[in-house]
């Protein structure tokens, strides 16, 4: 429930709310339970000053590092990034130290120059942050020595130094620093510098890097190929025409059996379901797209049985009985929807999408399967139809439970059809995707939301705006540009614009948005991660995607009436502040509901119960708390 409270606050809470806001502490929720003093050491926080070892000048590493990569173990793409802080000055070295533990992040300090290249062998980092003037032995000096070594040549180094002098800059990078970056530096660039560049670097380390063996294309706990690997063969299949099928799985009623059983227990009748499936289709290989939904790639098979073939999965499925409990039993439901791979489809995206919107189509069906039939004219020009008409926008406010003054909305989208009726995202979305017209929507969509941004900011009372886009827009190419080139025409802090990106899309093309997500990253573009309910794949999301936000399901609205769904809230919320990532909890309607996210540590809160959807920004962020 908002409740009213005086504008000003002391000098000090203020401070601690912008610090805050840049990098949420970790486990934040448990500050309010009876062992928060002793959270902030399982937590991987910052070493006690105790724990310094004046004799090496080397700050220990966090509880989080014990369980890192050995030293000298190669780093995967997916492991958390490593970096040496080379800082004689303490103070500098914790506060470096510590943003970057909060983003995820393994950091480790050396505040000697002597015992650096020992601890480049031992730590095995990502990248080096170097002090520039340090005594005996100075960044530039240092960074010549490491370059000497053979191993070291192609380590990014990147220099953080208050020295304001331009010419220092140019020597800094003549002595093979990598990037040059200048004290004090806010939270959020110290992570966005050193995540872009050790992404590149593990992008060419990966490109030098020799094929990768082909045990890499299944899953290393289920057996099931990876998705990544699976889309490539699709991809393949198309190029080389070899024709065949692709099948979406989808089982039915996830929601309930996950309720009803636990994660833990829907994890394993997943799996089950999955190696059922990949008996019933071998030797074509299966792999999990996301919490219900498997992928299969029948390459070569006669286009004529496909049908045959999708029944076959359907009733194979629904025919095995899975054990979910010691003394209970389970069968599956499922929806099949199937392509030939001749249908003409330019990409492994543009095939997925395909049978998605068959999947969609085979529930409705007493079958359960469905093939994916190109529109015809007529029904691609009534989906236009409903098409027309005036875009408007709606907001609801998502407000940070601690209170803070900065004002940000999630944009709705509504389209005013000529007759005067209003249809909601829901209605238009699919529309405008079975029509090809989902990227010109986006576009519509995203140039309001930045026309608004920049009209506020001219005003005086700038804003946030949290925007949703589809991954088939954003894997264009051209529209990157295009939002690149607005911003900076239109003179937008980039930061003012999230883009929402759904966890089951992000789960599919994850490839593609976090190539788009890297790049607009660079100019201050945030993102959040929407729907999110954790699970394995979607915790490594996390990781994998440079995000700054998560908003969590609907259905952890309901966390207060049930224990196993309050738990996995506050594991949720745990792990995005160990990963410097704010939470919000949407469709928050009643004051129990908002009190079981304050207690799970929860950010920010959107819903009814603060505001409602409306067309006016006028909502009182100053004075607004949970």
């Amino acid at each position: 429930m908002a409740v009213r409270e005086p504008a000003s606050l002391p000098e000090d809470a203020a401070a601690r709310q912008r610090a805050r806001a840049e990098t949420p502490p970790p486990r934040y929720w448990r500050r309010w339970t009876q062992d928060a003093a002793e959270a902030g050491a399982d937590a991987g926080g910052l070493a006690p000053a105790a724990s310094l070892a004046p004799a090496t000048g080397q700050v220990p590493p966090s509880a989080a590092d014990a369980t890192g990569t050995p030293s000298g173990q190669a780093t995967t793409d997916d492991s958390p990034y490593r970096i040496l802080i080379v800082e004689d000055d303490r103070t500098q070295a914790l506060f470096a130290q510590s943003v970057l533990h909060g983003a995820g992040m393994k950091a480790e300090v050396q505040m000697q120059p002597d015992g650096v290249i020992d601890a480049i062998r031992r730590f095995d980092p990502d990248l080096i942050l170097m002090d520039l003037h340090m005594p005996g032995l100075d960044g530039m000096r240092l960074t010549s020595l490491i370059r000497q070594q053979a191993e070291f040549q192609l380590l990014p180094i990147v220099f953080l130094t208050g020295d304001p002098d331009p010419e220092r800059q140019f020597e800094v990078l003549e002595s093979g620093a990598d990037d040059f970056l200048t004290k004090p530096i806010r939270p959020r660039h110290l992570i966005a510098a050193v995540s872009n560049r050790i992404q590149r670097s593990r992008a060419q380390l990966r490109q030098a890097a020799p094929a990768p063996d082909a045990t890499l294309r299944n899953h290393p706990e289920t057996g099931l190929a990876t998705r990544g690997w699976l889309l490539q063969q699709v991809d393949e299949a198309l190029l080389a025409g070899t024709g065949g099928g692709l099948f979406f799985v989808e089982v039915a009623s996830a929601l309930g059996l996950r309720e009803r059983y636990g994660y833990a227990a829907f994890e394993k009748l997943m799996n089950q379901a999955g190696n059922r499936l990949s008996r019933l289709g071998a030797p074509a290989p299966v792999a999990r797209l996301n919490d219900n939904s498997f992928l299969l790639l029948a390459s070569g098979r006669d286009e004529s049985i496909l049908e045959q073939f999708a029944n076959l999965l359907r009733t194979g499925l629904s025919a095995e009985s899975f054990g979910v409990r010691d003394d209970e039993q389970v069968q599956l439901r499922s929806a099949v929807g199937f392509t030939a791979l001749s249908a003409g489809f330019a990409d492994a995206g543009s095939a997925l999408e395909a049978i998605e919107r068959s999947a969609l189509q085979a529930r409705l069906r007493s079958s359960g399967v469905a093939a994916y039939v190109p529109p015809s004219d007529t029904e691609a020009q009534e989906r236009l139809a409903l098409l027309e008409g005036q875009l408007e926008l709606a907001y609801q406010p998502i407000v940070a439970v601690a209170g803070n003054e900065q004002a940000q909305y999630q944009v709705l989208l509504r389209l005013r059809r000529p007759d005067g009726t209003l249809l909601s995202a829901a209605q238009v979305v699919p529309a405008a995707e079975a029509s090809g017209r989902i990227a010109d929507l986006d576009q519509q969509v995203m140039e309001h939301a930045l026309d608004m941004i920049a009209q506020r900011s001219a005003a005086g009372t700038p804003l946030r705006l949290f925007v949703s886009q589809s991954p088939r827009t954003l894997a264009r190419e051209a529209f990157a540009d295009w939002l690149l080139q607005t911003i900076e025409t239109r003179r937008i802090d980039a930061s003012a614009v999230v883009i929402d990106l759904r966890l089951g899309d992000a789960l599919i093309h994850s490839v593609t948005l976090g190539e788009f997500c890297r790049r607009l990253m660079a100019a201050g573009v945030q993102f959040c991660l929407s729907q999110f309910e954790p699970g394995t794949e979607a915790d490594a999301l996390l990781n994998q995607l440079p995000l700054g936000y998560v908003r969590m399901a609907g259905r952890y609205a309901g966390a207060h009436a049930d224990p196993e769904l309050r738990d996995q809230l506050r594991g949720a919320i745990d792990l995005a502040h160990r990963l410097g990532l704010q939470v919000i909890g949407q469709q928050i309607e009643d004051p129990q509901a908002a009190a079981a996210m304050w207690m799970g540590g929860i950010d920010y809160i959107q819903g009814n119960l603060v505001s409602s959807v409306g067309t006016d920004l006028d909502f009182d962020f100053q004075n607004a708390v949970l």
